[in-house]
């Protein structure tokens, strides 16, 4: 493997994604790229997907009487886009999610704002039943166009060992 591309076949390459347990070390910090301007159709989508019947993220009148005055993005969207941007740098080759916790929304969002986001290893460790895995944490930060902090979040993952059961090793 080279710069996240495998040669599979002569003259046949594959692109890789994510880390393998291995890769990570604690204290090392991803930056998530690209970032991602929310629009009002991902906002308004996500409320109403969500059934999230509080009309401060959808009526734009009932909004412009808070302290806010415009709608505010539904904060689980946030959280969500933040996973989301943070796949093919820390939960590519998860098994699974085991947690989130300790989310604190610190700042609003609104729409219009891009976010950006990464990641830092908290801990790492091997999987005392499954030898093939370990379980990683990361504490995910997300920040507005501003460099703003709106969200945090830890989040563990069990993740494939170098070599099982993903086919970008």
């Amino acid at each position: 493997m080279r710069d996240g591309v495998i040669e599979v076949a002569p003259g046949r390459f594959r692109e890789t994604f994510g880390r393998s347990y291995e890769d990570f070390v604690v204290g090392h910090i991803y930056e998530h790229r690209p970032g991602r301007t929310i629009t009002d159709a991902d906002n308004v989508w996500f409320t109403l997907l969500t059934m999230n019947t509080h009309p401060a993220h959808f009526d734009y009148e009932f909004a412009k009487k808070t302290e806010f005055g415009k709608p505010l993005v539904c904060s689980p969207f946030t959280v969500a886009l933040m996973v989301g941007m943070s796949v093919s740098d820390v939960s590519q080759k998860a098994v699974a999610n085991l947690g989130w916790d300790n989310i604190r929304l610190t700042n609003p969002v609104f729409c219009g704002d891009t976010l950006y986001a990464e990641s830092e290893v908290l801990e790492k460790r091997e999987s005392a039943s499954r030898p093939e895995q370990g379980i990683v944490t990361v504490r995910t930060t997300g920040r507005n166009q501003h460099g703003e902090v709106v969200c945090t979040f830890n989040r563990t993952m069990l993740i494939w060992k170098r070599g099982f059961g993903s086919v970008n090793d």
